[in-house]
C-alpha cells in the first residue's frame, strides 16, 4: 500500500513539473488517499498485535 502511495506521489510531481496541473491534483489526491489508508491499517495491525 505504501509502495502505491510512493508511485503516485512521484507521477504527480513529475505531471506538475512538467506542467500537467490536472493530473498532478489527481496523482496526489490518491496518493493522500493510499497513506492515510496505509496508516489506518498499521494502526489497526499493531493494536491487534498486541492482544495477541
Amino acid at each position: 500500500m505504501l509502495n502505491w502511495a510512493v508511485t503516485f506521489l512521484i507521477i504527480a510531481i513529475i505531471a506538475g513539473v512538467l506542467g500537467f496541473a490536472g493530473i498532478a491534483g489527481d496523482a496526489a489526491y490518491i496518493a493522500k488517499i493510499l497513506f492515510i489508508v496505509f496508516l489506518v491499517l498499521f494502526l489497526v495491525s499493531l493494536i491487534r498485535g498486541r492482544r495477541t
